[in-house]
């Protein structure tokens, strides 16, 4: 064929000549060359230059998990909210404890770069998804780990390393505020005799009596819970401190109150009449209403008692006809349980209306013994010995430290308890880390060196900026 054919010259047009394009390049190579290094000393030069006004994020992880938390609440039923982590007394104990600056503008600023989100697994969303494509209602779902994070400006006057120990820090005082709160036993408890400083010897009588009362309902219901605990630290488990208890109540509190009652003991046993007189009228007003309440109970008990029997006939005429298989409300039915509901919960109503009514009998009674025992000594005239005074003053010494030791060993085995039920209730799951300010300079200049590497490679290319081509 010959070569100066229509169809050659053709092909000749549409074929690429790489020799011509590689001539190029290698003409091109100080414009290449010399675009790269703009690029990157442009890229790297507006990222440095605006690198104070950009927010630089340090972040960590914290993972929630006690008794309740699948039901979106804390241990006592309260309502669980992440932004518990964040709250102004959590922020600014931390900042207090890292030593920094605690002006409110600074609690607000640090308050308002942090952030809490949830972290929710692709498998959860997929599953959710499901269920709303087949017509069903996803169950709640709280997330158990969540993305703690602090965003401030570069310019912030704190570094790297302040901003990440900040954010740890407010991670323990939050982990600390809750052991207080559900760890740790209730500051009141244990305090009976920092109460009754300056308190008369009567007053010795109903406190102590109540706090043997409540030590005693509070170790039986933990035996009950944690039958087979046994603390590290005291080697005690709540039944022996339950017997404890009780020896503590038989042989060292009965024996005080005991010298109390046998010798009419009273800084002033006019006052002390004073306040029992008082108190028996307080006790005549619960008692009152409490009997005014139980009548009411009472009443609408019987009323609901007087319809039972014809709710329940009606349920069974029911159950003996034919039903089909189609599903049908049976308006007797449905009104009979709810009848039957209602019933039992004016049982119980009853049965805690009688019990308040006869507790508040029982105090009373006590009280009145006690003001005719203190009003028998106040008409005799009876002077209350110096022996007597220095037994009482011994016997209650001894109370108070074997009252400590108990309560000290009721404290930390309630402390181990909790500790083994709570201990990983807030743990972080992974550490603090601040994004790099070079890692960011880099990737702004990897950007540019590949923005002007492109913009060289395309004009070489061209034949623009190469000047003529030689023949």
């Amino acid at each position: 064929m010959n070569e100066n054919s229509p169809a050659h010259s053709q092909n000749d047009d549409d074929s690429i000549d790489f020799g011509e394009l590689f001539s190029r390049l290698k003409r091109g190579l100080p414009l290449i060359a010399g675009l790269t290094a703009l690029g990157l000393a442009i890229a790297a030069g507006a990222y440095f230059a605006s690198g104070q006004f950009l927010t630089v994020a340090t972040a960590t992880r914290v993972v929630f998990s006690f008794p309740g938390f699948e039901k979106g609440e804390y241990p006592d039923k309260s309502k669980f909210q992440p932004d518990d982590l964040r709250s102004p007394e959590i922020v600014a104990e931390a900042l207090k404890r890292e030593g920094l600056e605690i002006t409110q503008d600074v609690q607000s600023k640090v308050r308002s770069a942090l952030s809490i989100e949830g972290i929710i697994p692709d498998s959860i969303v997929k599953e959710r998804d499901k269920q709303r494509a087949a017509g069903q209602t996803p169950r709640l779902y709280v997330p158990d780990e969540y993305t703690l994070t602090l965003s401030l400006p570069r310019s912030f006057p704190l570094t790297s390393r302040q901003r990440e120990l900040l954010l740890n820090e407010i991670v323990s005082v939050y982990q600390e505020k809750f052991v207080r709160t559900y760890v740790a036993m209730p500051l009141g408890t244990g305090k009976a005799f920092e109460s009754l400083v300056g308190a008369d010897y009567f007053d010795y009588d109903l406190v102590l009596s109540r706090e043997s009362q409540n030590i005693g309902t509070f170790l039986t219901q933990m035996s009950t819970t944690a039958r087979a605990f046994r603390s590290p630290r005291t080697n005690l488990s709540f039944s022996d401190l339950l017997k404890q208890s009780q020896l503590f109540t038989q042989i060292r509190l009965n024996e005080v109150l005991g010298l109390i009652r046998r010798d009419g003991l009273s800084k002033d046993r006019n006052l002390a009449m004073v306040k029992m007189d008082y108190y028996l009228k307080t006790l005549g007003d619960e008692e009152h209403r409490a009997i005014e309440e139980e009548k009411v109970v009472q009443d609408l008990l019987k009323q609901s008692h007087e319809r039972e029997q014809n709710y329940a006939l009606g349920v069974k005429s029911q159950a003996g006809q034919q039903r089909s298989d189609a599903l049908v409300v049976d308006q007797g039915l449905v009104d009979s349980l709810l009848v039957n509901d209602a019933y039992n919960f004016l049982v119980r109503q009853t049965l805690e209306a009688s019990l308040k009514t006869r507790r508040i009998q029982s105090d009373k009674a006590i009280l009145q013994e006690r003001r005719d025992n203190m009003e028998a000594f106040l008409k005799s005239n009876a002077s209350q010995k110096a022996e007597a005074l220095t037994q009482f003053q011994a016997s209650l010494d001894s109370l108070k430290h074997v009252y400590e030791s108990l309560m000290n060993d009721i404290r930390l085995t309630y402390e181990d308890y909790q500790q083994q039920q709570y201990g990983d209730a807030i743990r972080v799951s992974m550490q603090t880390k601040t994004s790099s300010f070079y890692r960011g300079l880099a990737m702004a200049g990897i950007a540019g060196l590949g923005v002007g590497l492109a913009a060289g490679l395309g004009l070489s290319l061209l034949g623009l900026g190469l000047g003529r081509n030689k023949q």
